[in-house]
């Protein structure tokens, strides 16, 4: 079946700035490949260069006109502005210009309104889309009924939001107040593994990066693969068994971005919960990547931003045969593979093994023969490195590392 918004025609604007003078032309890219995700055919391009964006219509007079013409000659329907735009700029520029306008937070909230697959996901997109348009409703009436629909209006966009702002008040109070009770079970879920002394290895990194594909050959877990920015959303904890034994769980998260909504950064707290609790972060890039250092940048930045900076963490450099020419990384402890590569794979658990042994809590025991099953436990919820039996006396002599909290820490000092 046909997707009707694909044949949706876009404008794509951009002003470029001192402070993102470097990033311009990568970040505009990105842009018309957003556009692309969210079923929209890019048929022209506005570039202007200035000091800073115009306060009232982003854009400077001659080249707002420009924009008007070009829109009519090449029969856009949308027009996607790169930065976020003020409610008070986008009524100033709908005055001018007849067809939709939307800039890249709405472009960004929209492609996450028609992934989400979770309710839970599903309800903190539409929570972070009416919170960015409860001070843009006024003015936003034209807008929005525009075309109606498409690209920028998915979710919550489609009702009449300009109508009864008390209405969307109340409507994000009873989405705060359900997504309070999957926040307490994911709370629950997360306290029983922390006290299980589960070990918990969480997956970040830029859109794209291939977190998911990592995830299906580390897990199997079968989850959305796919060429595209934002093709996982919801978050995804599976367990993992080490070559030793030893079961771990792994969490994929969804994938940063450069200007990531702080309305998206806020609606998921919960879901990044996940990973700010786990005991090391693996750190996807794209290898192959054109803007490689601005992505880095970018989750490191936002690792700060979100206080999980200090987890440690291990960079996988992914996609090792798509780079063209030789690679240098920059980021260190790291691992440069392909994960569609078995062989890299053995070798990427080997370096998340290293480095657990760094963070986790060396052991010795003594286990007398007749109890085989705590072996057997030993070896799945730690990382059971020697073991040897005495003959004379029936005792297993065992060595290897164990989280903090795992009871394995508090009887190893009974020996």
């Amino acid at each position: 079946m046909e997707n009707q918004t694909k044949y949706e025609r876009v404008i794509v604007v951009g002003v470029q700035t001192k402070e993102n003078d470097q990033s311009f032309r990568y970040s505009m890219d990105e842009l018309a490949q957003l556009a692309v995700n969210a079923g929209g055919e890019v048929v022209g391009e506005i570039l202007q260069k200035r000091e800073r964006v115009d306060s009232r219509t982003f854009l400077g007079k001659g080249k707002l006109n420009e924009l008007v013409h070009l829109a009519e000659e090449l029969e856009a329907t949308t027009i996607i502005f790169n930065q976020e735009l003020s409610p008070s700029q986008v009524r100033n520029i709908q005055d001018s210009i007849e067809v939709k306008v939307i800039d890249r937070v709405q472009l960004i909230l929209d492609i996450f309104a028609m992934r989400a697959q979770s309710k839970e996901g599903r309800l903190q997109v539409q929570l972070a889309q009416l919170e960015y348009l409860l001070p843009r409703l006024s003015g936003q009436g034209i807008n929005l009924s525009r075309l109606g629909g498409g690209i920028g209006t998915r979710g919550p966009g489609e009702t009449k939001l300009e109508t009864d702002r008390r209405y969307i008040q109340r409507q994000v109070t009873d989405i705060k107040r359900e997504l309070k009770k999957t926040e307490a079970h994911r709370e629950r879920s997360r306290q029983q593994r922390k006290s299980g002394g589960v070990f918990q290895i969480g997956l970040i990194g830029y859109t794209n990066a291939g977190k998911s594909t990592l995830l299906n050959a580390l897990t199997e877990a079968g989850t959305y693969e796919e060429d595209q920015l934002f093709a996982t959303l919801d978050p995804l904890t599976r367990k993992l068994e080490l070559p030793t034994g030893m079961q771990v769980t792994l969490t994929d998260t969804v994938g940063f971005i450069q200007d990531l909504p702080t309305q998206l950064i806020e609606a998921f707290q919960s879901t990044l919960e996940e990973t700010r609790e786990v005991d090391l972060l693996l750190h996807v890039i794209d290898a192959s990547a054109e803007n490689l250092s601005g992505n880095e940048e970018t989750v490191i930045q936002l690792l700060e931003e979100l206080e999980m900076d200090s987890i440690p963490r291990l960079t996988v450099y992914n996609k090792k045969d798509l780079v063209e020419g030789n690679f240098y990384p920059s980021l260190y402890p790291n691992v440069v593979i392909s994960a569609r590569d078995e062989e890299d794979i053995q070798r990427l658990l080997q370096e998340i093994l290293k480095k657990m042994k760094e963070i986790m809590v060396p052991y010795r025991m003594k286990i007398p023969a007749s109890e085989g099953g705590k072996l057997v436990r030993l070896r799945q919820e730690t990382l059971l490195e020697r073991q040897t039996y005495d003959e004379e006396t029936g005792i297993y002599l065992v060595e290897g590392y164990t989280t903090e909290h795992s009871r394995w820490n508090g009887e190893k000092s009974k020996e």
